[in-house]
């Protein structure tokens, strides 16, 4: 597999959460995926410490399992679309247009040819935000590390959570020990129907950097 030939810069602003471009109909290599961990490994972790796993499925009746928990996550998470109130009219189709593409994602994510799990070793479960913080801040950079190399080799990843909700079903399913190892997303893997992925909208850098304070 050849990589796109992109910059660092236009892989960095062009790494897009896909939804409605994966191809389900093409197989994913493993080597190509074994590529794409072995750069993940290579993510700044917290303490020098990699007690983050990565469970990668590919079996289609687990793939179904584990989509159907998604969906219950995704159908609580829809219903509080329609208590919204957006006045901004360009807000507002920018919502509808992601809700139709996470729609669109949940009823097929059985399809993606790939689903990937990032876990963490231990719990966080009550624990305070700095020692969460310092756990997720190993996990994170390894996981985006894979979804910009998989980019880099035509491949579209889409990071969602919300079959967390469902987590204890989901490791009894993948035979992941859930008092000892933490989900932390499902991900989707699949190449992309076209690479010509662009940057997208943002607001104002001004309104979201602070410096020297708040």
């Amino acid at each position: 597999m050849t990589s796109l030939p992109l910059t660092a810069d236009e892989l960095l602003s062009t790494t897009r959460a896909v939804r409605k471009r994966l191809d389900f109909t093409r197989p994913v290599e493993r080597t190509i995926l074994e590529e794409c961990l072995t750069l993940a490994q290579q993510a700044p972790s917290g303490s020098n410490s990699q007690e983050w796993h990565f469970v990668v499925v590919t079996d289609p009746s687990k793939r179904a399992a584990l989509a159907a928990i998604y969906r219950v996550g995704w159908d609580g998470y829809a219903a509080t679309f329609s208590t919204r109130r957006i006045d901004d009219p360009a807000r507002m189709t920018a919502v509808s247009r992601m809700r139709s593409s996470a729609q669109y994602l949940a009823d097929h994510m059985h399809e993606a040819p790939v689903l990937l799990i990032p876990c963490i070793q231990g719990r966080t479960d009550g624990q305070p935000a700095a020692e969460q913080a310092g756990v997720w801040g190993s996990v994170i950079p390894a996981t985006w590390s894979f979804m910009l190399a998989a980019r880099a080799r035509g491949l579209g990843t889409a990071w969602t959570t919300l079959h967390l909700g469902g987590e204890e079903e989901a490791a009894r399913v993948l035979d992941i020990p859930y008092q000892e190892v933490m989900q932390v997303a499902l991900i989707p893997v699949a190449y992309t129907i076209g690479t010509d992925f662009k940057p997208a909208p943002r607001k104002p850098l001004a309104t979201m950097v602070h410096w020297e304070g708040w």
